[in-house]
């Protein structure tokens, strides 16, 4: 009778989460952005929340917690009730990037729950006109014959332009000094102006001056070639097999959130993700969108931390 009592108690506790399941969504959901508005992330989430509100039929409201390098969000976010009503959209800075860096009060792989793989932002590597090379096995072979004379600039010490490069690095064995600077824009203007040999750096901001010839592309960092420059080689087929770098958003929950509500919402961001309309505001952005299972983007999410915890090793990073 114990056990019956104990079982019967344990079912009775279970029914409030699973009516609300049954319910969902019944009210207003919270989507957290771990960046102020404007950003990117911020930007991505305001281009696919109209359109999950539509088909939800409950508006999403786009809740902006920046700081800490994504800390102060991520943390929100994974310690959220997972009754479908907070969610997360993130980029790599916050969740298979910053855990190796510093103490974070979370685990990416433990707390939270993978939705969908919104887009793919690919980097691209530039050179200013002045150093002479015109692809990138030119410049590892000029970079292994100048052992450190060579100098990158990146947004930020621990970013994700910073270990795009330390990436390659890596996997060239050449030596490249690193110049950090407070932010991307900093970064570019300094090789814009020749103070700086190089950098990764997004397609978006960057590929009018490509087109002016005012830097030189050499590659691009995605597993395929951008639509919006389809005659620069992908870094891998230029001669670093494998190499891939790029800037990923997602959506989360907060783990144990049920399986009924992180299929719904992964049905209405495929739709919303991979809708003709979408695809032109994400290609206009530099970035692709993909869609897709929870169960690849929860494999993308493991591949991704894996290879920044090798980078960050490698490198020796440490976050600002």
């Amino acid at each position: 009778m114990g056990i019956l009592r104990g079982v019967l108690a344990a079912g009775a506790a279970a029914l409030p989460l699973f009516a609300a399941a049954q319910a969902w969504p019944d009210k207003p959901i919270r989507v957290i952005v771990s960046v102020p508005a404007g950003g990117t992330p911020d930007v991505t989430a305001r281009l696919v929340t109209p359109g999950l509100s539509r088909l939800l039929g409950q508006q999403l409201v786009v809740d902006n917690r920046p700081g800490a390098g994504g800390l102060i969000g991520a943390e929100l976010a994974s310690k959220a009730t997972p009754d479908g009503y907070t969610l997360f959209i993130s980029s790599p800075g916050a969740l298979t990037i910053l855990p190796h860096l510093r103490k974070v009060p979370y685990d990416t792989l433990r707390d939270f729950a993978p939705v969908g793989l919104i887009s793919i932002g690919p980097f691209v590597l530039i050179v200013h006109p002045s150093v002479p090379v015109q692809s990138v096995q030119a410049l590892i072979a000029l970079a292994r014959a100048q052992p450190g004379k060579l100098n990158y600039a990146s947004a930020g010490n621990g970013v994700a332009n910073h270990l795009a490069m330390e990436l390659f690095k890596q996997m060239t064995g050449v030596d490249i000094t690193h110049v950090p600077y407070k932010g991307a824009p900093q970064a570019v203007t300094d090789v814009l102006a020749g103070h700086m040999n190089m950098m990764f750096n997004s397609v978006a901001p960057i590929i009018a001056h490509i087109k002016a010839g005012r830097v030189r592309v050499l590659g691009i960092a995605s597993s395929r070639r951008s639509p919006r420059l389809p005659d620069v080689p992908t870094i891998a087929e230029a001669g670093v097999p494998g190499f891939e770098a790029v800037n990923w958003f997602g959506l989360f929950a907060p783990a144990k959130t049920p399986k009924r509500i992180i299929a719904r919402l992964n049905e209405a961001l495929v739709k919303i993700v991979r809708a003709p309309e979408t695809r032109k505001q994400f290609e206009a952005l530099g970035a692709d969108p993909v869609g897709g299972s929870p169960e690849e983007f929860a494999a993308f999410i493991r591949r991704d931390t894996e290879k920044y915890a090798k980078v960050v090793k490698f490198s020796g990073a440490k976050v600002d």
